[in-house]
């Protein structure tokens, strides 16, 4: 059995050094960032250990400090040690993975691993994060020993949000060591693995550049602007929103222009070579230092006013933002259709410059991927795995191809004169209707369609759930049967928002699921996990001074939330991305949960002028409580201030890690560092608490402050107020709160129970839908879709 990797070195303390040290932490392994001792120190600097270590000290504090952060919280960065490649190296002798994550010179990269070989265990693996540079070339006097237990593991930046992790192996590398790493960065990282080939900039890369650079080309050949592109080949090409020039800004002009000039220069017999030839505005804008975000414009920039500007490649300066009106009026219909797939066959029906543009860019990269089949990868998947984790595509290059229609997509890339490979032309002519079918894929260098294999882990809704119908279903909501005893529950309304019909299908699931099950998952599909109550039906009823309609609504969804807190049986919330708001509290209300790592929660009502309604502002005070041994003397005024923090300031967690450290998921919640496995992963937590002999909890009650602890909160909201921090309606919302978390006005510190907390609760929420200013902070939110300060 392989020794499993606990203490790992990443050496070169840069961007991506800093971010793939930031995440192994993040995967709770110990991590050693080592980089050069800086040049030009002073006699007294080189006797001084810190500054010896400046620059792996200053990447660490870069990363603690970045955004988007690079730690899920930043007291993992006390899992990352520092020092540097003359003074600790020796300390390697003992570890398990060393990454470098160097300077792109191959003299540097292969004068690290002499040192290397001379300090390492046998069994310690050795990695290159290279883009760049050939295994053969970087292993060039390497011992046989070495070059088995070295590989290129290639990440994608940001290191902690993208998905994608390219395994190179050498024709030395030991099968053992690759399968390690694949298991390694699966399931401590929860990456997703494409193996490729010793090919300059591998998969992701080589078709991504590829694609970048045929738009600008064709871009420059048609005449049109950087926004008509980029309102082309964002969403209606199932492409992120930022499309292809915002993406260029954010990536930084000068790192995309080496990675396409390294293309150009390498790959000499490359049939598609002039693509990757860098245009002279684009080199302009480099030496211009117009280098994206990072330097504060690039393709688009922050004007006079904050007016948006746009840089014109043709008379190289910067213009105010335009772009054709057609071609926007096109993409912006295109855009609000939710099937990608629907999307992409949109835009290409289109007999206009959008579609005709958007046509030539994606046929070229279609054909160019399917020419790549045998060179960068074997298999359509890993292509359309790489875009799809590396790049954010909704869909890979084949998976595109299909959605267009197979048949359809050859014939007119043909007419069009688009060089095919032979393997293609072959598929066509076997009648074969595209690249995917029911669990098979077309393998272009067998000929044939063969079993596509895919990780049970990564088990869809579709593929678990049992039966031709849902046990339960109404507007809102469904339930299906898992299997293994397990229901699930998911909603189907927009951004799976709550609603009175999901309300009572929590209720009625729960029922179910003890009658028929042993537990009960909450998966929502989509975007978002939940983003809270429906605003609308809230504000509607405010503005009828319905309070009753109000009141029953509010009290239904803190019973349907109770009622699952104290179901016979497990229930287990999978929440991921949104969770605020209501769908914050459903989480409260279930016995444990199974985040994705990128879970952004928060109790976040007071920007719409409303505190919690749904049993949130009560729950989330006894989850603080909670550990609290019964009989124990504990002034609770603090757990209190720090609940009342928490929702007065509308504080959202930007991680999983960062939910448990504010109290929103328990330290013993479950964490799906791969989303794709999320659904197992919390079906089997479910399964475990039910065969653990799981019972429901016992409610509890706590001593809150009562008056005084109210008159301090109130101190405190004066103090904000008095600094600017605090409106006066702010004020008056936190007011009410406090009321709330104190347990009640009108007396000392006392018992409180949890029904005392929840009328309480509601009381606040229903007098707060009254006020004028709420309701204009509803009506702006359902309009802007952000909040107002009024």
């Amino acid at each position: 059995m392989s020794k499993a990797i606990r203490r790992t070195a990443v050496i070169g303390a840069g961007v991506m050094g800093s971010g793939i040290a930031a995440h192994f932490a993040n995967a709770g392994l110990e991590v050693l960032l080592l980089d050069i001792v800086p040049p030009n120190l002073t006699d007294a600097e080189k006797k001084d250990k810190k500054a010896r270590n400046r620059f792996s000290a200053g990447g660490l504090e870069k990363a603690i400090k970045s955004r988007p952060a690079a730690f899920f919280h930043k007291s993992n960065a006390r899992l990352v040690s520092i020092g540097n490649t003359e003074d600790d190296l020796e300390k390697l002798k003992d570890y398990d993975l060393v990454i470098e994550a160097v300077i792109e010179r191959l003299d540097v990269k292969q004068a690290l691993f002499a040192k290397l070989e001379k300090i390492l265990p046998a069994h310690a693996i050795v990695a290159s994060n290279t883009s760049g540079l050939r295994i053969h070339d970087m292993m060039t006097g390497r011992t046989e020993a070495f070059k088995k237990n070295f590989l290129v593991m290639h990440f994608f930046n940001p290191v902690r949000y993208m998905k994608l992790l390219e395994l190179v192996a050498g024709p030395d590398t030991d099968p053992v060591t690759v399968d390690r790493i694949r298991r390694f960065g699966e399931d401590a990282l929860g990456k997703g693995i494409v193996f490729g080939k010793d090919t300059p900039n591998f998969v992701g890369n080589r078709i991504g550049v590829h694609a970048m650079m045929a738009v600008i080309h064709q871009m420059l050949q048609d005449g049109l602007t950087p926004e008509d592109v980029d309102n082309i080949t964002g969403m209606p090409l199932a492409h992120p929103k930022s499309a292809s020039f915002r993406t260029g800004d954010l990536v930084g002009l000068d790192t995309f222009v080496h990675v396409a000039q390294n293309c150009f220069d390498s790959l000499t017999n490359d049939e598609d070579r002039a693509v990757f030839e860098v245009p002279a505005f684009l080199r302009t804008m480099v030496e211009k230092k117009f280098l994206g975000d990072k330097t504060k414009g690039g393709f688009y920039r922050k004007g006079a006013n904050k007016v948006i500007e746009t840089f014109d490649p043709v008379k190289l300066e910067y213009r105010p933002k335009g772009g054709d009106e057609g071609i926007k009026n096109v993409t912006k219909s295109v855009s609000k259709i939710e099937d990608p797939k629907e999307r992409v066959r949109k835009i290409v029906a289109d007999t206009g410059k959008a579609g005709q543009f958007a046509w030539k860019v994606a046929s070229r990269s279609l054909a160019y991927s399917a020419r790549r089949i045998g060179e960068i990868a074997d298999s359509v998947v890993a292509i359309d795995d790489a875009m799809r984790w590396g790049y954010n595509w909704e869909l890979g290059p084949f998976e595109m191809w299909d959605a267009l229609g197979f048949a359809e997509t050859v014939d007119r890339m043909e007419k069009d004169g688009l060089k095919l490979p032979d393997s293609v032309k072959k598929m066509r002519a076997s009648g074969a209707t595209g690249f995917y079918k029911d669990d098979t894929v077309y393998d272009l260098l067998k000929g044939a369609y063969v079993k596509r294999e895919v990780d049970p882990r990564n088990a869809t809704l579709t593929v678990l759930r049992r039966g031709q119908a849902p046990v339960l279903k109404n507007d809102g909501a469904e339930a299906w049967d898992l299997g293994d005893g397990v229901l699930g529950l998911t909603f189907k309304t927009k951004a799976n928002s709550i609603d009175p019909d999901v309300i009572s299908m929590l209720s009625q699931a729960a029922e179910k699921a003890e009658s028929d099950f042993r537990a009960l998952v909450i998966a929502n599909q989509g975007e978002f996990f939940c983003v809270g109550a429906n605003l609308l039906l809230v504000m509607m009823a405010a503005s009828q001074k319905e309070w009753g309609q109000i009141d029953t609504m509010v009290k239904g969804y803190q019973d349907a939330t109770q009622r699952l807190k104290y179901a016979h049986v497990p229930v287990v919330a999978a929440p991921y991305n949104m969770t605020l708001g209501g769908g914050l509290e459903l989480c409260f209300g279930s016995d444990a949960v199974q985040a994705a790592a990128e879970t952004y929660s928060g109790l976040v009502e007071v920007g719409v002028g409303l505190i919690p309604g749904g049993a949130g502002t009560m729950n989330m005070l006894w989850r603080a409580l909670e550990s609290v041994p019964e009989g124990t003397t504990v002034v609770t005024q603090e757990f209190v201030t720090q609940t009342f923090k928490n929702i007065a300031l509308a504080k959202v967690a930007t991680s999983a890690e960062e939910g448990k450290a504010l109290g929103y998921f328990r330290r013993t919640d479950g964490v799906s560092f791969d989303r794709a496995r999320q659904l197992t992963e919390a079906k089997a937590r479910a399964i475990g608490m039910a065969e653990a002999g799981y019972h429901p909890p016992v409610p509890r009650a706590y001593t809150l402050p009562g008056e005084s602890g109210i008159a301090t909160l109130s101190m405190m909201v004066d103090t904000l107020q008095a600094g600017g921090f605090a409106g006066e309606h702010d004020a008056k919302i936190a007011r009410k709160l406090a009321v709330v978390l104190c347990g009640g006005a009108g007396g000392a510190s006392r018992e409180v129970t949890e029904q005392d907390v929840l009328d309480l609760e509601r009381e606040a929420f229903v007098s707060l839908c009254g006020e004028p200013k709420s309701q204009e902070r509803m009506q702006y939110m359902l309009m802007n879709n952000k909040p107002l300060r009024n």
